[in-house]
């Protein structure tokens, strides 16, 4: 078959919640198979986590704090010592449950009805493609994955990308390889997984401006995908500016691309960060402001720690969120929930450091930002981000006493 066919095919339905697509095209298969870990290894995980927790319970029980008298000295390090056991034993529960997670995971894999199966294999063949074990897996409500084991029968190889395109043809239905999916098909009989595509998608932009006479800037930030539609904004803002700041706020982000990319969620990550800091005593102040993003269902989730205000824009209505809080290993405990929020097409978030906010410090300026927000009418984030920049750059008469640092997403459908 053509590869050029499947592209002029190529009709992709609406998304929407649960994967009624996926329920049409698969029908009621006669057999669901349930997979865990296997049974040695999802013990093992699960004994590792009690060990953790028993750990933490023995650091919390027995080394509870008590004045005992004595010199300040003594006093003081008595404190000292008490709450960074408390601290480790926090983390310990982190990181247990965590363990426990992973362990209880469970996979339902449905195989493909005959005769789709069949047709899937058939068209693949034609280009090339060795096709088996067809399945369909759902771990969440309507984030439904197919797995194929294939390898090429020729000595070219095919993208994964254009496997995708071919299998979305033939199902009816939007997919994409999933973030750990083998880049290439080749000689080799390998594991695929797809993924339904998210209903949005998003675009991102940003804009800085150095503090005068530095040669660094002491805001950082980064763009994750954590996972297939899922995405993770961070912003960092170092105590203080230039190179110190900078490389503060560089290893805060570092350190929450790592324990992101281990399996901690975002909120668990900067707990752990924040403990490090608080027992390690380290004169590392910054802030780090985090945006969660569904792209299956456009739920938002913001939490703050130190961080300056942020806002939605939709249209020329604007929502300021904001929270109280401190910077990283200034107190114990970081708001779990945060803020939530729905986003919906057409929708943009801005993330902004302090430097943007101390450069409106005569007046009211989160009437102010709200007002410029509802005003700007460029449709990219990068020039939404350079325009609001350039807008309080001239406000400031051109002086930069801080690091300023936007940015912007929007979220659009995926049509």
């Amino acid at each position: 078959m053509d590869r050029r066919l499947y592209v002029e095919l190529l009709k992709l339905p609406q998304h929407g919640g649960k994967s009624e697509s996926m329920k049409k095209l698969l029908g009621e298969p006669e057999t669901e198979r349930i997979f865990l870990l296997s049974e040695y290894g999802r013990q093992k995980l699960l004994a590792y986590a009690d060990s953790f927790k028993e750990l933490a319970r023995t650091l919390e029980q027995e080394f509870a704090w008590e004045d005992q008298g004595g010199s300040r000295e003594d006093k003081l390090y008595g404190r000292v010592q008490w709450e960074n056991r408390c601290l480790l034993a926090e983390n310990l529960n982190e990181m247990a449950g965590v363990m426990a997670q992973v362990a209880g995971e469970v996979f339902s894999y449905k195989p493909f009805p005959a005769k789709k199966a069949k047709q899937i294999v058939q068209a693949m063949q034609s280009e090339g493609i060795l096709v088996s074990d067809l399945y369909y897996i759902e771990q969440k409500p309507g984030r439904t994955k197919i797995s194929l084991t294939m390898r090429t029968a020729r000595t070219a190889g095919m993208g994964a990308d254009e496997a995708a395109d071919m299998l979305s043809v033939l199902l009816d239905l939007r997919l994409a390889p999933s973030m750990n999916c083998p880049y290439m098909i080749d000689s080799r009989v390998r594991s695929f997984t797809f993924v339904e595509e998210a209903r949005y998608v998003m675009l991102t932009g940003a804009a800085k401006a150095i503090k005068e006479n530095e040669s660094k800037s002491g805001d950082n930030y980064s763009i994750l995908e954590s996972e297939k539609g899922r995405m993770i904004l961070l912003l960092s803002d170092g105590m203080g500016s230039g190179e110190k700041a900078c490389a503060d706020s560089e290893t805060v982000l570092d350190l929450m691309e790592k324990l992101i990319e281990a399996g901690y969620g975002p909120h668990a990550g900067a707990e752990l960060i924040n403990n490090a800091l608080l027992a390690g005593g380290e004169q590392n102040m910054s802030t780090l402001d985090i945006c969660e993003v569904d792209l299956y269902d456009g739920t938002c989730r913001f939490i703050k720690v130190g961080a300056a205000a942020s806002f939605i824009k939709r249209g020329h209505m604007v929502e300021q969120i904001s929270s109280g809080s401190l910077p990283l290993g200034a107190l114990r405990g970081i708001d779990e929930n945060g803020v939530r929020r729905r986003l919906m097409d057409g929708d943009y978030v801005f993330l902004l450091s302090d430097g943007i906010v101390d450069a409106l410090e005569n007046c009211d300026y989160k009437e102010e930002l709200c007002e410029i927000l509802g005003n700007l009418e460029q449709e990219s984030p990068r020039e939404l981000a350079e325009a609001l920049l350039q807008i309080v750059l001239r406000k400031t008469g051109g002086h930069i006493r801080d690091d300023m640092t936007i940015v912007v997403f929007g979220l659009w459908e995926n049509v």
